[in-house]
């Protein structure tokens, strides 16, 4: 799948490859899309006070294929935080971005 992480600081910055590190250490966890999105933007929101964060998970469901209940079954979660909760612009902005 993929995993798109943006935020708005405020005081605090991180390199890329610092979200891309936060993102492998949640990644290899054994747990749920919802749940994974939902700590990514949690531990962001938490360490970097920023003005907003978003984080979108797009993951090919491999559970469902395997049944034959669906094929190619993409599910996109995503948890908003801060500006990107509330500025509907600022959130359509960044979906553009992803796409």
């Amino acid at each position: 799948g993929t995993l798109s992480i943006g935020y708005i600081p405020q005081n605090k910055l991180v390199g890329i490859s610092g979200l891309a590190r936060l993102a492998e250490v949640f990644t290899h966890r054994l747990q749920i899309q919802e749940r994974l999105t939902a700590e990514i933007a949690d531990s962001l929101t938490q360490e970097l006070q920023p003005k907003g964060v978003m984080v979108v998970c797009e993951a090919r469901h491999l559970c469902l294929e395997m049944r034959g209940k669906q094929q190619q079954s993409y599910i996109i979660t995503s948890a908003l935080r801060g500006l990107f909760k509330k500025d509907s612009k600022t959130r359509s902005e960044f979906m553009q971005l992803i796409k």
